[in-house]
C-alpha cells in the first residue's frame, strides 16, 4: 500500500482531532481515524474516550507552570476553533480555586498563587468573608480562601469541542473515518493502519494519540509508562428553578482543610437529555486499571456508587441550600504519565506517542494536539514556553 497520507492520527478525542486540525494548517495531507461514542455504553465491547461529556472545567489557574500555559495557549484559540468549526464550546462562567489559608494542605493555594504570577494570569483573591459574600450559595468552612478566575475560565462542552475540531479539520481538507484502528504496521516505505472495519490506510507517519487506550495490542511499538485510574462522577439532576438560580455560579476546584475527597464541581449545565445537572468529581483512593478488558469493563459499569454518594456528601455539605430531584452516576479514566505531564515525543521515525491527559487535558487538548503534530513534523517543540520536553 502506498503513503495516501502524510500524516495518519489515530484517536479522534480531544488531543487527536485537535492534532488533525493543526496538521490541516500545516498543509498536510491529513487523516483522522476514531470510532464515534456508543449509542450504548453498558453494552459496548469496543474502546471508549474520555470526551463523553457536557462539562468540563477550563482555567490558566494551576499549581504547574506547564499546564497553566498548555491551558492558556488552548484558551487564546477557543474563538478561532468556534468559528472555524462552527460550534459553541466554550461557557466562561469563571473558576474559583479554594482551599485552605494556612497549614499543610495550604500549598493548593500557595502554588496556584505563583504560577499566575509567573504566567500572568488575572484573578481575585477572595477572603472567607468576602467569599460568602460574593458566592453565597457555597458554605465553605473558616480558614478556607480563594482565587477568582473570570477572564475565559468555566467550562467547556467537550462533545462540542471535539466536533469543531473535527469539522474544521475537515474543512481543511483531512479525511474522517469513523473506525477503530486495531493495528499499525510500520513498513519500509511508511505506516499502515489496519482498522476494524477492514479498511487499511497508508502513511507517512502516525501519531498515536488513543488516550488510556494507547497501550492496546498493536497501535505503538513500546508501551507508554501509563498509570490509568479508575474514575466516578456524581451528577445532581436540578429542576429549571433552581438551575436558574445558580446560572451564575463558576466552576470550582476545592482543597478541604482535611484529607479525603478534593472535588472540582461543575455548574447547572443542560445535558443532552435536556435537563439540568450539577457534575461532582474526585476520588478519595486512586484505583489502578492494568487492562485494556479493564478499562472497557470500568466504563460499562457506570461508576462506583459508593464513591459517588460520598461525593454528594462533600457537594450537600458545600451546598446545603441545593435544591436537586435526582442523583446519579457515571465512569471515566485518567491516564498519568510519570512526570505528570503529556507525553508527546516520536518513538520512531514515523510513529509518534501523544497521551497522558493526567486528569487535566481537556481544557489543553488544542495546544497538546499542536505539539503533537509539531513533533510528527519533525519540529522542535517551543523550550521557551514549557520547562517540560514532555518525553
Amino acid at each position: 500500500m502506498g503513503t495516501e497520507y502524510e500524516v495518519i492520527v489515530v484517536g479522534a478525542g480531544m488531543m487527536g482531532s485537535a492534532a488533525a486540525r493543526h496538521l490541516t494548517r500545516m498543509g498536510r495531507k491529513v487523516a483522522l481515524i476514531g470510532p464515534g461514542e456508543p449509542a450504548a455504553p453498558a453494552s459496548h465491547t469496543g474502546v471508549f474516550a474520555s470526551h463523553y461529556d457536557a462539562a468540563r472545567i477550563t482555567r490558566a489557574l494551576d499549581a504547574n507552570a506547564d499546564w497553566s500555559r498548555l491551558a492558556i495557549e488552548s484558551m487564546d484559540r477557543y474563538a478561532d476553533i468556534a468559528t472555524e468549526g462552527q460550534r459553541t464550546f466554550h461557557h466562561p462562567v469563571g473558576v474559583l480555586m479554594a482551599g485552605p489559608e494556612r497549614g499543610p494542605r495550604s500549598s493548593f493555594i500557595d502554588d496556584n498563587m505563583r504560577v499566575a504570577l509567573r504566567n500572568r494570569v488575572a484573578f481575585e483573591a477572595l477572603s472567607g468573608p468576602e467569599l460568602a459574600v460574593r458566592f453565597p450559595y457555597f458554605d465553605f468552612p473558616e480558614g478556607i480562601i480563594a482565587m477568582h478566575e473570570a477572564r475565559g475560565a468555566g467550562h467547556i462542552n467537550p462533545r462540542e469541542l471535539v466536533a469543531a475540531q473535527m469539522a474544521a479539520a475537515a474543512a481543511g481538507g483531512a479525511d474522517l473515518y469513523p473506525t477503530e484502528a486495531l493495528r499499525i504496521e510500520e513498513t519500509a516505505g511508511g505506516v499502515v493502519v489496519h482498522c476494524a472495519d477492514g479498511t487499511q490506510y497508508g502513511a507517512q507517519k502516525v501519531i498515536v494519540a488513543c488516550g488510556a487506550f494507547c497501550n492496546a495490542d498493536g497501535l505503538l511499538p513500546e508501551p507508554l509508562p501509563l498509570t490509568v485510574f479508575a474514575r466516578t462522577i456524581a451528577f445532581f439532576e436540578l429542576p429549571e428553578a433552581e438551575a436558574t438560580r445558580l446560572k451564575q455560579m463558576p466552576s470550582v476546584l476545592y482543597r478541604p482543610l482535611e484529607d479525603g475527597i478534593e472535588p472540582y464541581i461543575l455548574p447547572p449545565v443542560r445535558y443532552p437529555d435536556g435537563r439540568h445537572y450539577i457534575k461532582i468529581g474526585g476520588d478519595p483512593v486512586d484505583v489502578v486499571l492494568e487492562t485494556v478488558q479493564d478499562m472497557k469493563d470500568w466504563f460499562r459499569s457506570g461508576g462506583n456508587r459508593d464513591v459517588g454518594d460520598a461525593q454528594a456528601d462533600v457537594l450537600l455539605r458545600l451546598m446545603p441550600g441545593l435544591g436537586h430531584t435526582a442523583l446519579t452516576y457515571g465512569a471515566c479514566v485518567t491516564s498519568f504519565s510519570p512526570s505528570g505531564k503529556p507525553l508527546i515525543f516520536n518513538q520512531t521515525d514515523r510513529i509518534t506517542a501523544l497521551a497522558a491527559g493526567c486528569g487535566a487535558a481537556a481544557k489543553s487538548s488544542d495546544e497538546i494536539g499542536r505539539l503533537g503534530a509539531l513533533a510528527a513534523c519533525g519540529e522542535p517543540l517551543p523550550a521557551d514556553l514549557y520547562e517540560s520536553d514532555f518525553r
